[in-house]
């Protein structure tokens, strides 16, 4: 069965330059917006899952979804932290574990309005922890015991007073920020100070969480067994990676359908034009197709064709949705976290994944605005056909 040459479908597109264009710009636009829905939140789900470590075990109050809704009482997280025999060991024979607190405080944006900003107390621990995750570019460290806070370089971007020297008022104490630290993960968007001044200064009397490095050979999962039913310190234990992945549920399924909706919407219009510039190509080579019926070419080879011709225009629409959304690569924004309902600044990753799905949807909806005009090809007769011009 011999096949349509390629270089037919080729000039074709050319000759029609005018029409080619617009499906092409059409199919690009929608392609573009899709990929930079996915790029968020892509940028937002790989912001918490490259911060999240196997080796890490993160303790909450049993029942808790997130951090912001654990407590866990002083004399119960020193308990746990001194007796729990699988959390790491330090060199000075301290475990690798720290008890820390969490609150979300609203804060001013350089840009105006307000939003939720996340408050880290740590005690000495936590920064062991964090290891190369957590690195000052500017300033120092807070001192255990001050009002001081370390700010990231994220917030110092987006938050009014997060700048190296400034005071953030935090209920009625001032904090003086006295470092910027940089951060791949969630601990991107936080600002951090020690435990227990944060604790006088937000009037808390509980830990939000337990984090720790625990041994080599400890199975976390067994680790979270022992615990849940534990008759003196019941826990919910999780490993850093799963808690971290568990908080991007809402988020990420809003971008989802979000992403999903417009899809639809503006790839039903992207269909309509490439269906238009197929049936306007039909309409003006059906007298070539008779021919190409009448030499010997069957009705297969020329439905192939035509579908060959909706799927280079897809290609090319996806091409220059690519072209389109490739600036977006890089560039921070934030949106709120809807399962701790703070506000996480993160940036659009453009990644092979994203990229590759924006072509292939692009390549779709060619594939589907040329289906009824190559059916109509392929079911032309020969004799009609070259009697038209």
């Amino acid at each position: 069965m011999a096949l349509v040459p390629l270089s037919y479908n080729a000039r074709s597109l050319a000759v029609r330059w005018g029409s080619t264009l617009l499906t092409v710009v059409s199919i690009g636009a929608t392609v573009a917006v899709v990929a930079g829905v996915l790029a968020l939140e892509q940028g937002f789900s790989t912001l918490f899952s490259q911060g999240g470590r196997d080796d890490v075990a993160v303790l909450l109050r049993p029942g808790a979804t997130n951090e912001g809704m654990s407590g866990i009482t002083r004399a119960k997280a020193e308990e746990m932290i001194k007796t729990l025999g699988e959390f790491a060991v330090g060199g000075e024979g301290r475990p690798l574990a720290a008890a820390e607190m969490y609150l979300a405080v609203r804060m001013r944006k350089l840009d105006g309005g307000e939003t939720n900003v996340p408050i880290r107390g740590v005690q000495p621990t936590s920064f062991e922890i964090a290891g190369d995750d957590l690195r000052i570019s500017e300033g120092r460290r807070f001192r255990q015991g001050t009002d001081e806070i370390i700010v990231s370089a994220k917030l110092s971007r987006r938050i009014r007073g997060c700048t190296l020297g400034e005071v953030i008022r935090i209920n009625t104490t001032p904090f003086e920020v006295v470092g910027v630290f940089e951060s791949e993960g969630p601990y991107g968007s936080e600002i951090w100070g020690d435990v227990d001044r944060m604790a006088d200064a937000l009037h808390r009397s509980v830990f939000n969480r337990i984090v720790g490095i625990v041994s080599d050979g400890v199975d976390i999962e067994e680790f979270a067994e022992r615990l849940e039913e534990h008759d003196t310190m019941p826990a919910l234990v999780q490993s850093e990676r799963a808690y971290l992945a568990a908080q991007t549920h809402a988020l990420s399924t809003t971008l989802n359908v979000l992403g999903g909706f417009l899809a639809i919407v503006m790839g039903i219009a992207a269909v309509f034009t490439a269906t238009n510039t197929m049936q306007a190509a039909l309409a003006a080579r059906s007298h070539e197709i008779g021919i190409l019926l009448s030499v010997g070419f069957r009705p297969v080879p020329v439905f192939l064709s035509f579908m060959l011709e909706a799927l280079l225009l897809g290609l090319l629409g996806g091409l220059v949705g690519v072209v389109i959304a490739w600036p977006l690569n890089g560039i921070e924004t934030g949106a709120t976290n809807f399962d701790s309902f703070t506000e996480v600044a993160f940036a659009f990753r453009l990644t092979p994944r994203v990229l590759g799905s924006a072509v292939i949807f692009a390549v779709g909806l060619g594939l589907c605005g040329g289906a009824l005009p190559a059916w109509r090809a392929a079911r032309l007769d020969p004799v009609a056909a070259l009697r038209r011009h």
